[in-house]
C-alpha cells in the first residue's frame, strides 16, 4: 500500500505534463486561472486539472499570478512549475522589427510579439510630451527605433519598451558614428530622416552612398530634394507605381518637391545598413537620379539637368511602353 501511494504522490508530481519538449505558457494582465489550465491542457496534455488546482491553492497561487512568458520544460514537476509561475521567474523572448514604414506598422508589429496593445503604443509615439523625455518629437520618435533582435521579456511595458530602445539607440550611435554625422553636417535623427529617403529610393544596398551623396549635395545648394518616395509618404500611398503632377500639388512638409531641405521626419524606420551607407555618403557631384529604363531597380545619375532630361525621357518612355501607369 505504501508503494502504491508513493507512486500516486509520484505521479502527481512528475506525471501532470506529458509534453515532449519545452512549452512556453503566456499569462496575460487578466491572471485568468482557467486560461493557464486550457494552454496546460493544450501544450502539455495535462493530465488533471484538479490535482493542478489542489497544488495551486495549496502553494497560494491563485492569488500572487504574474503576467509573463513561461517555459514548462519536459519532466518537470507541478511544484517547481508553480513556483516558477508565482515567483514570476519568465523565460525572455527575441522580439524583432524591420521593412517598417509607419507608426502603424511599427505598433502593430510590436504588440504581435508581446503584451502591448497596439493602439496604446501608437498613442505613446504620438505623445509630444512623452516622447519628448527622450530627446524626439511626434515626428522623429521612429528613429530610435533601430531594426535588430531584442531579447525583453513577453510583458514588458510600453515604458520599458521605450527605455530599453533608448539605451539601444544611444549605443547604437557610438563616437564613430557621430563624428561621421558631424562630417557630413547632419543630426542623429536628420541622417535616419536622410536614411529613410535612401532606403526607400534604392533596391540595391550599394547605391545607398551614391544617393546619400547626391541629396547632401542638394540640401548644401538649397535645391529641393524632390524625393518620390517622400511624396508617396505624404499622400499615404506607397505602392504608387507613377508620381503625377496631381501628387506633387499635396500640401504636406514631407512634399520635398515644395519644401526644401529634409522633410520632418523619417519616412521609415531606416535599416542598419541604410545610416550606414548614409554616413559614409559619397562625395560625387550628381544633383539628379532617375531610376534606369531597364526596369532593374538601379539609377541613372547625371550632373547636369539636361543628361537628366535624356534619362527620364527613356525612363518614361519605357513605363508607357510596358503600360505601367
Amino acid at each position: 500500500m505504501l508503494g502504491l501511494a508513493g507512486i500516486s504522490i509520484y505521479n502527481m508530481l512528475y506525471k501532470q505534463f506529458h509534453n515532449t519538449e519545452s512549452v512556453y505558457i503566456y499569462i496575460d494582465s487578466r491572471k485568468n486561472f482557467d486560461d493557464l489550465l486550457n494552454q496546460l491542457k493544450e501544450k502539455a496534455n495535462l493530465s488533471s486539472d484538479k490535482t493542478f488546482r489542489l497544488f495551486a491553492d495549496k502553494m497560494n497561487y491563485k492569488n500572487n499570478m504574474r503576467t509573463g512568458r513561461y517555459e514548462l520544460k519536459k519532466g518537470e514537476s507541478t511544484i517547481d512549475f508553480i513556483r516558477k509561475l508565482r515567483s514570476g521567474n519568465q523565460s525572455p523572448i527575441n522580439i524583432t522589427f524591420n521593412n517598417i514604414r509607419t507608426k502603424e506598422d511599427l505598433s502593430g508589429r510590436i504588440a504581435t510579439q508581446l503584451m502591448i496593445d497596439s493602439t496604446e503604443l501608437l498613442s505613446t509615439l504620438n505623445d509630444s510630451a512623452k516622447v519628448a523625455t527622450l530627446g524626439f518629437n511626434s515626428s522623429t520618435i521612429v528613429s530610435m527605433f533601430i531594426p535588430n533582435t531584442y531579447e525583453v521579456y513577453w510583458d514588458t511595458s510600453i515604458d520599458k519598451m521605450f527605455k530599453r530602445m533608448k539605451k539601444e539607440y544611444d549605443g547604437f550611435w557610438n563616437d564613430e558614428r557621430k563624428a561621421k554625422a558631424k562630417k557630413i553636417g547632419l543630426t542623429q535623427t536628420e541622417v535616419s530622416t536622410l536614411a529613410s529617403i535612401v532606403e526607400e529610393e534604392c533596391t540595391y544596398s550599394d547605391e545607398y552612398p551614391v544617393v546619400a551623396g547626391l541629396y547632401l549635395n542638394r540640401i548644401k545648394k538649397n535645391i529641393p530634394l524632390q524625393a518620390d518616395p517622400t511624396v508617396k509618404f505624404a499622400v499615404g500611398d506607397f505602392t504608387l507605381k507613377r508620381i503625377l503632377f496631381k501628387h506633387l500639388e499635396i500640401d504636406s512638409p514631407y512634399n520635398t518637391y515644395k519644401s526644401s531641405g529634409l522633410p520632418p521626419g523619417p519616412i521609415r524606420i531606416p535599416s542598419i545598413k541604410s545610416i550606414d551607407g548614409t554616413l559614409n555618403a559619397q562625395n560625387n557631384n550628381y544633383l539628379y537620379m532617375c531610376a534606369k529604363e531597364d526596369l532593374s531597380g538601379r539609377h541613372n545619375f547625371a550632373t547636369n539637368l539636361s543628361e537628366h532630361n535624356a534619362n527620364a525621357s527613356r525612363y518614361q518612355r519605357a513605363l508607357n511602353e510596358r503600360r505601367i501607369f
